[in-house]
């Protein structure tokens, strides 16, 4: 299906071909961005096995896939569908799936939470990257999952009480002042998901005010927004601790300079990771800006690679003195 009134601004596409290898690679990342992605959901394990909800959906006459063996949670509904049924199933409204992106799935796979961990999700709602944590904990260790608007906060909530999930803590906090806090009170966290707010390029397939609010003032005001979200969060790793900062944007800025910014002032180093799909390496230059060589273990997700969205996962550990 194609987007009408597709217009992106001149700079935006200078930047993407200062980005990608060469012409025929920009051509097919524009030529992408002008269609509808594919729909995706995750089964939800505390309520249900990936089998049984793939034998119910079948009996609905939908076509659905698992497209990764070693993530059977992971279904395509390659089905054409109503507009709104995916969300409108009784399957669906037990919270039997979580109606999400599959390029959203792997700040998750990357961070590989585990039962008995403590984990901090700073940028919780709506609830996507929170839901799947759970699961995958099969609710056993905790999770707080912050998130600063009220709004946003009431989605998250009923997402959690939708998927059963009943080892996560909801808090409403700033998340640099909520980091500050637990740095007072002395507590710590054996992983911390950081999926910060961005521009969001990496959505402009569905979502045309992508294109319409993008500027480059934009990306150097998250930036800085970023770089202190990731900075607080940091010091808040036990011993061996892990971090994930993610995002749905390619802009260099949100994503390498930031991590940049804090290998520069902390002992951190980005670390190898394994997504399922077809990712490129971090970049290690950018405009005047150079990083740390270790950012070619940072995976940039292009929707024209694998016809999913756009996403930027990292993982940072501190550096072994």
């Amino acid at each position: 299906m194609k987007i009408k009134n597709y217009d992106p601004k001149p700079k935006f596409v200078e930047r993407i071909n200062d980005l990608l290898e060469n012409e025929e690679d920009v051509s097919k990342f524009f030529d992408v961005a002008k269609t509808q992605p594919r729909k995706s959901i995750r089964c939800n394990t505390l309520k249900i096995s990936p089998e049984e909800l793939i034998n119910r959906l079948k009996e609905k006459g939908w076509n659905v896939e698992q497209p990764f063996s070693n993530f059977p949670e992971i279904i395509i509904v390659k089905s054409e569908l109503n507009p709104g049924e995916i969300g409108k199933t009784k399957e669906h409204i037990l919270g039997y799936y979580y109606v999400q992106e599959i390029t959203s799935m792997m700040p998750v796979i990357a961070l590989n939470p585990r039962s008995n961990e403590n984990i901090l999700d700073l940028c919780a709602a709506p609830g996507s990257k929170t839901t799947q944590m759970a699961s995958i904990m099969n609710n056993i260790g905790s999770i707080i999952a912050n998130d600063v608007s009220i709004g946003r906060i009431r989605i998250l909530v009923s997402n959690l009480e939708k998927c059963g999930v009943t080892n996560t803590i909801v808090v409403r906090h700033n998340a640099v002042e909520l980091c500050e806090k637990f740095k007072k009170l002395k507590i710590k966290f054996d992983k911390i998901l950081v999926d910060a707010p961005c521009s969001g390029e990496g959505n402009l397939r569905c979502s045309k005010r992508t294109l319409l609010e993008w500027s480059e003032g934009l990306l150097n005001s998250l930036s800085r927004k970023q770089k202190k979200i990731l900075s607080s969060a940091a010091e808040l790793l036990k011993e061996n601790g892990e971090i994930i900062y993610s995002t749905c944007t390619y802009a260099p800025e949100e994503n390498e300079s930031v991590i940049q910014s804090l290998i520069d002032k902390n002992n951190f180093e980005a670390v190898p990771i394994y997504l399922p799909l077809k990712t490129r390496p971090g970049i290690l230059e950018w405009k005047k800006e150079k990083y740390d060589k270790s950012l070619v273990n940072a995976k940039r997700i292009y929707h024209h690679d694998n016809d999913m969205e756009g996403f930027f996962v990292c993982k940072l550990k501190k550096k072994n003195l």
